[in-house]
């Protein structure tokens, strides 16, 4: 009898932990409840994540991880929602960790809210999107912040099972994944594969002084206005005078790394206006004169100079708007590949 009471009690105790443990596996997708803040430099300097599991529970089940850089608004909120909805199309919800980070600034014309130890990013200039280093605290650049994110997910403490990670970003978040993809010196020793998704950027990183050419953008030459254009291949728009963390790797270290690493350009059909924060300043206009003109130059650019073949997936009917182009069939293999 006491055996039959143990085995009941103990079937009771399993069956009731049951919807407990379906809950704790199901994914996050009530936005205002996914975040959590991940520690930098050990802390207490912070930024908001949003992530549809948790970072401390572990789930054998995550087989990806898909990190997605915001645009220049930093509605990280918004992009938690696209990327969700992205996941749910491709049927990657159940195997996939979704993270979203929030570059915060209240510097300049940005004017985001700070939490207690809320990393301030700086709004322009050598901003957040390219590697710049945080308001008031020196020993911080926003390529810090993925860095942080690989390194947790490399250790496998809540996703064991974890095989691939996707780091993508849309238009100031494409500007940021370029520059982070040559840049970032965790790529080759991380131990779990990477590959990057560059979507509808602004500009690119471009390696010498060379800019397509007028009468043929598949061709490249020195730019015909450099000496009006005095910053054309300055940091972020070239490699002169970089800061932060891309200050700290040779020239010849970033071009090696932007032949060796598995990076795809990800472009609207139709991003062919001046429209969502373009830029059009000179150091950019001479990098073509429509987003999808710049990123299809710059793929050429890279294959004549470097040799190196870069997919360009175009997006059809995508303009500049990221949930059309992270939640389109043809873009669901680049961000949810299936584990090498």
């Amino acid at each position: 009898m006491a055996f039959h009471l143990r085995s009941f009690a103990l079937l009771a105790l399993t069956a009731a932990a049951i919807p407990n443990l379906a809950r704790a596996a199901a994914p996050c997708t009530s936005v205002a409840d996914c975040t959590e803040w991940l520690p930098l430099a050990g802390g207490p300097a912070r930024t908001l994540v949003y992530r549809s599991y948790p970072f401390n529970t572990p789930n054998p089940a995550i087989t990806r991880a898909l990190i997605i850089i915001h645009g220049a608004s930093r509605d990280a909120d918004n992009y938690f929602r696209s990327t969700l909805a992205s996941a749910f199309l491709a049927g990657a919800l159940d195997d996939t960790v979704l993270i979203v980070p929030r570059a915060a600034s209240s510097q300049g014309t940005c004017k985001d809210k700070l939490a207690d130890n809320e990393v301030n990013w700086p709004c322009s200039g050598n901003s957040w999107r390219s590697g710049g280093i945080a308001v008031g605290n020196p020993n911080l650049n926003s390529f810090d912040l993925t860095d942080e994110l690989l390194r947790r997910l490399a250790k496998k403490d809540a996703f064991p099972n974890l095989a691939q990670i996707v780091v993508a970003g849309h238009s100031a978040g494409g500007q940021y994944v370029n520059r982070y993809s040559m840049a970032n010196t965790l790529h080759e020793s991380l131990g779990v594969p990477v590959s990057y998704v560059v979507a509808n950027p602004s500009s690119y990183a471009y390696l010498d002084a060379d800019r397509p050419t007028a009468a043929d953008p598949a061709k490249f030459g020195p730019f015909s206005d450099a000496g009006n254009c005095t910053t054309s291949n300055t940091w972020p728009y070239g490699l002169k005078d970089r800061v932060g963390y891309a200050a700290k790797i040779s020239e010849d270290q970033l071009k090696k790394n932007l032949t060796t690493r598995p990076v795809t350009y990800l472009l609207g059909e139709i991003d062919v206006l001046p429209l969502g924060g373009f830029d059009s300043s000179c150091p950019a206009m001479a990098q073509g004169p429509t987003r999808r003109a710049r990123g299809e130059a710059f793929q050429k650019y890279v294959a004549q100079k470097l040799g190196t073949k870069q997919p360009v997936v175009i997006v059809p009917l995508c303009g500049h708007n990221a949930r059309c182009m992270f939640t389109a069939d043809i873009a669901a293999p680049l961000l949810y590949p299936k584990p090498r």
